[in-house]
């Protein structure tokens, strides 16, 4: 068993990975001993948190606005040109929107498929040489799409678009993993429920208690339980799981 959730050595791309649930498993990777690259759109705040997730471990800023095509091709370019190989991508970029249904813009529809699918499907379509050239016997390069319980239940929130991109991204997991698997690619989604995080601190605000009760471990989730599950799947434990959804929150989305 020695080494089976060993990523030392691993490189891992993060996308999103300056705040939130991406920060959380950047920070997991960082600690376990990968070389981790982490992106977000905000130069100035990748560049601080790479800085000081660095005094823990190896940690680079590559900043980029994935919400256009141009923006996407700018990170391939920064990680291909920083690496000859990639073990494992993290796509967890992504935006909502919400807004009362009689309210709900068209143009939030956009922003947010854009982001949470189109950019996820682009980017990972374009690290494919990249991943496949990591990728050993046993040891495949790993990708990891975060989705959401809201893609698999209904949300809170009148989070039309967001909702629909998860459950999106869920359903183009389980392609990509047949059409990657030849190539030595395992493409699997974590699906969080609730965490602490600026996307869902409106929920958490107008919810917690009722979030808390409903939640048969009955707690928030917490940092290490996304970088537990992110380790997991880009270990040896996770070397044979493929075309996955792995909800993690507590028991929300399935004890009901």
């Amino acid at each position: 068993m020695k080494g089976l959730f060993a990523v030392e050595g691993k490189r891992v791309l993060v996308t999103g990975g300056s705040r939130g649930i991406g920060l959380m498993i950047a920070r997991g990777f960082v600690e376990a001993g990968a070389t981790v690259y982490i992106s977000s759109r905000k130069a100035e705040v990748c560049d601080a948190v790479a800085a000081d997730l660095s005094r823990l471990g190896s940690c680079v800023s590559l900043p980029a606005d994935l919400s256009s095509e141009a923006g996407v091709q700018h990170l391939v370019t920064q990680i291909t040109a920083a690496e000859p190989a990639l073990e494992v991508l993290v796509n967890n970029a992504g935006a909502n929107w919400s807004a009362p249904l009689a309210d709900y813009p068209g143009s939030a529809w956009d922003k947010v498929l854009n982001l949470n699918v189109k950019s996820i499907f682009l980017l990972t379509r374009s690290l494919v040489p990249h991943l496949a050239g990591a990728a050993k016997p046993g040891d495949p390069a790993r990708v990891i799409n975060i989705g959401s319980i809201d893609g698999i239940r209904v949300p809170l929130l009148d989070t039309y678009a967001y909702s629909a991109s998860k459950a999106a991204l869920h359903h183009m997991t389980h392609v990509l993993a047949r059409a990657l698997a030849p190539q030595g690619i395992t493409v699997n989604a974590v699906a969080p429920g609730p965490f602490e995080s600026k996307m869902m601190a409106e929920t958490l605000d107008r919810f917690r208690d009722a979030i808390v009760a409903s939640c048969p471990l009955g707690r928030i989730g917490e940092p290490d339980d996304m970088a537990g599950v992110a380790i997991y799947l880009a270990s040896r434990a996770g070397a044979y799981v493929t075309g996955t959804v792995i909800p993690v929150d507590g028991g929300i989305s399935g004890c009901v």
